[in-house]
């Protein structure tokens, strides 16, 4: 997120006094603040002889952070939003287009719910491949575990174009390699600066290849969120609801559509359950569980969550599992 120093022309009370409290406590950013426990920070305000000043900033910052969160919208405007230019992109995959009739809608953040093993990253990266193949644009990819593989979506462009060979067809690769776009990312907070940055460059239409940018995924979302959720303190819960809201706000601003993996964990009753808890429930527009027995190329795939559609509606799909060395 923004540092603190980057505010201060353009709200004053952010000034280098504020800055310097700010920084005995630790706190350098936007990010850092929403992590500190705002009224032990209020409480040491009053140790200083410019303790009212500080409040003000403190309620500046405050008032920041509010701002970021989009206008209410009556249901009019929200029905001609749902049909202003929100296409549907394919994911390559019959299976899941045909129960989301037709694919990953622009606008919304999609996401895929599995076990391990079952299907999630050949999934992303059958969608990243047909999006640049089909829809001629770029696609933005946040690997978190090291899973982007050049060789599966080589296979991926193989078969969609079984009538093209020799240098047709590794021209075909190259292009659409280098429309995807992928950042290595580790931690919730390395993300963040990698949407920051992607929501500048949108915003400025600077992208790649000047290729249209209408997918971005992250594979996946709960391993930079999960490390975050434990102990008692607020801190990961906030920062986990602070990358909804960007993701969402990314996805909405500039029609693009979002999808994101999430593991599942084990519930009371013994039954599986996606990980992230009941607060992340709520952030995603639509959420697909994606399950396959070990060892089966056979697939089930429900619906979770969809605001237009039935939910717990499951198909079975053959699903090509590729494993290229």
């Amino acid at each position: 997120m923004a540092p603190l120093e980057s505010l201060e022309k353009e709200y004053p009370l952010i000034d280098s006094n504020f800055q310097s409290f700010c920084a005995s406590h630790g706190i350098f950013s936007v990010e850092d603040f929403l992590l500190h426990d705002l009224d032990a920070l209020l409480s040491f305000t009053d140790n200083h002889s410019t303790s009212q000043t500080l409040k003000q900033g403190i309620d500046q910052l405050i008032s920041i952070i509010d701002a970021l969160h989009p206008p209410l919208l009556n249901g009019l405007q929200l029905l001609e939003d749902a049909q202003r230019n929100k296409h549907v992109l394919s994911t390559g995959c019959e299976g899941i287009d045909a129960l989301l009739r037709g694919g990953l809608r622009e606008g919304q953040l999609t996401e895929l719910v599995g076990s391990s093993s079952s299907g999630k990253t050949q999934a992303c990266l059958l969608s990243a491949s047909t999006v640049v193949a089909k829809h001629k644009s770029s696609v933005i990819y946040l690997d978190t575990g090291n899973s982007f593989s050049p060789q599966r979506i080589a296979h991926f462009v193989g078969q969609s174009s079984g009538h093209i060979f020799g240098n047709q067809a590794d021209h075909m690769l190259k292009k659409v390699l280098d429309r995807i776009i992928c950042y290595s990312v580790f931690d919730v907070y390395h993300m963040f600066d990698v949407l920051h940055q992607l929501k500048i460059n949108l915003r400025s239409e600077i992208v790649k290849s000047n290729q249209h940018v209408r997918l971005l995924i992250v594979d996946s979302i709960s391993s930079l969120i999960t490390p975050i959720l434990g102990g008692s303190g607020p801190q990961g819960h906030a920062l986990m609801i602070s990358a909804g809201f960007l993701l969402k706000k990314l996805a909405h601003e500039h029609n693009i559509a979002v999808l994101v993996t999430n593991h599942v964990v084990g519930g009371d009753d013994g039954i599986s359950k996606p990980a992230m808890g009941e607060s992340w429930k709520s952030v995603p527009h639509v959420r697909i569980l994606l399950s396959r027995d070990c060892g089966s190329n056979v697939c089930d795939i429900s619906i979770l969550k969809h605001p237009s559609m039935v939910c717990h509606l499951i198909r079975k799909f053959l699903y090509d599992v590729v494993y290229v060395s």
